[in-house]
């Protein structure tokens, strides 16, 4: 049975702050995975440079709200 995701909401937060709570919660679920959703570009883009640059996979979904999904997995 697949682990539960972690879930950070980091929607209606403006940079750093997604990313910051992503990285907290990287260090608390090091193998994750951890699901990220963020409503905007930039957003997406700097959290999945982020957990890039850490070893993670990253998973866009564009959601039909206009927010985005991101699966991190290590």
């Amino acid at each position: 049975m697949p682990e539960e995701p972690k879930v950070v909401d980091a929607r209606g937060l403006s940079c750093p702050q997604p990313v910051l709570l992503t990285r907290n919660a990287m260090a608390e679920c090091p193998s994750g995975p951890i699901e990220v959703i963020v409503d905007t570009g930039t957003s997406r883009d700097n959290v999945s440079r982020m957990a890039q640059r850490a070893g993670w996979c990253v998973a866009v979904e564009a959601l039909p709200t206009g927010e985005f999904r991101l699966r991190l997995t290590k």
